[in-house]
């Protein structure tokens, strides 16, 4: 091989691998952010610019699946559906069962018309679909019942790029939710007992797979009012297995209320830690 040759290919090596790490480092920095956001005051101070998610998922993750089938920091780039339905996957570097669905397309988050549009992309849906990422992570096969899906609402978020979690659902929330089930029903109602100290509404969907639901447009056309404020809102979908064997997915909305400290932080019913895997 030509030296120079030689050379260059190295040096494409290494800044590739240095890419990458920094990435990591970027990764690492948003999804500590977003823990510390049930102690913050005001998501917005991140050190970190608003547009870091969406700049690694444009600018790394799709040019590398797109011209060398490598979506690395991603796990995974979807473009079958073309641009404007593809989504990424990245995984929280610091371990544990924390990832993010993140669409390739420029949405700033849950209050972007976007998403509940006639053409809009089920990202939840997608997100359902690719959970079998957390069971590779945790090495173990995890029971529907054992994952949950989060958006957070605009003031307990640190990027503007819209951005679903998905891991294992805390053990006492799902203990909650079976507990209840049967007060949970096909339209929006406050559920009658708080989870985390927080009020929420919820509703119930049959069915193995989240596709024919849109939670976006369930929450903007069914939940009065807010279509007007889905900025401060948050979502949260948890698959279930009700007593009788039906299987569905109960969705959990909550609004911002800084009156009571709710940042309509969704994201504070998933357990990254995933303790509900040892059970």
């Amino acid at each position: 091989m030509n030296p120079g040759l030689s050379h260059d290919v190295k040096q494409g090596r290494f800044g590739s691998r240095l890419i990458v790490f920094c990435a990591s480092i970027i990764l690492a920095s948003i999804c500590a952010c977003a823990a510390s956001e049930l102690l913050a005051a005001d998501a917005a101070q991140s050190d970190l610019p608003p547009s870091t998610l969406w700049e690694v998922v444009h600018n790394l993750c799709v040019p590398g699946q797109s011209e060398y089938h490598d979506p690395k920091p991603c796990l995974q780039v979807d473009l079958s559906g073309g641009i404007e339905h593809g989504f990424a996957i990245l995984r929280d570097p610091r371990g544990g069962t924390q990832f993010l669905l993140v669409p390739i397309t420029r949405i700033s988050g849950i209050e972007s018309p976007i998403v509940r549009g006639p053409r809009a992309t089920n990202y939840f849906a997608d997100a359902w679909e690719v959970r079998a990422h957390i069971n590779e992570a945790l090495h173990q096969r995890l029971p529907r019942d054992g994952i949950g899906m989060a958006i957070n609402s605009v003031v307990s978020r640190s990027q503007d790029q819209l951005h679903i979690h998905f891991s294992c659902i805390r053990a006492d929330i799902l203990e909650a939710l079976h507990k209840n089930e049967g007060k949970i029903g096909d339209q929006w109602a406050l559920l009658n007992v708080p989870l985390l100290g927080h009020h929420y509404m919820a509703m119930w969907v049959t069915g193995e797979r989240l596709s024919p639901y849109n939670p976006f447009k369930l929450l903007a056309e069914r939940l009065p009012d807010a279509a007007r404020d889905m900025g401060n809102h948050t979502l949260v979908v948890v698959g279930l297995t009700r007593g009788d064997g039906t299987k569905g997915f109960v969705i959990l909305a909550d609004q911002v209320n800084k009156g009571r400290g709710d940042l309509a932080f969704g994201e504070e019913l998933l357990d990254h830690g995933c303790q509900i895997a040892a059970k």
